[in-house]
């Protein structure tokens, strides 16, 4: 049964669609509640996102709190970018605001306390070598 279907059965006169009980952006169906997802930005903003939820163990783990976090990170390092490539261009920049960004960029992912965590593969090819030639010395 449609959601139109269901409106009209109910007795609520015309027919109307059922109200989404998640934002688009708390869905994930969007990037931001406005603006342009296609922008150079916004493609660097999401790669940064999906990178910082990555380093954190992945968003099952994350708390809310830290997925905002992590969006923040992502925004924060977007701006740093666009002023580094300024910079690299010759032109000047407000190096106060660039000093604060950077600052609050590590406080962030400090609170966050991402570093990269390995995935474990087992042995090394050194622990395995290793192992091989102490079996051999052993009699």
């Amino acid at each position: 049964m449609s959601d139109t279907q269901t409106a009209a059965i109910a007795g609520e006169g015309e027919p109307t669609r059922r109200k989404r009980s998640r934002s688009a952006v708390t869905s994930g169906r969007r990037l931001f509640v406005m603006g342009d997802p296609n922008s150079a930005w916004a493609r660097r903003f999401a790669d940064l996102v999906q990178g910082y939820i990555s380093d954190a163990g992945g968003r099952s783990i994350l708390s809310q709190a830290q997925f905002a976090l992590c969006k923040r990170a992502a925004g924060l390092e977007c701006e740093l970018e666009q002023m580094e490539g300024r910079m690299s261009l010759g032109q000047e920049i407000n190096l106060d605001a660039y000093g604060r960004a950077s600052s609050h960029l590590r406080r962030i992912l400090e609170t966050l306390g991402i570093e990269r965590r390995m995935k474990d593969v087992g042995p090394s090819l050194g622990e395995i070598l290793r192992r091989g030639i102490e079996e051999q010395q052993q009699p």
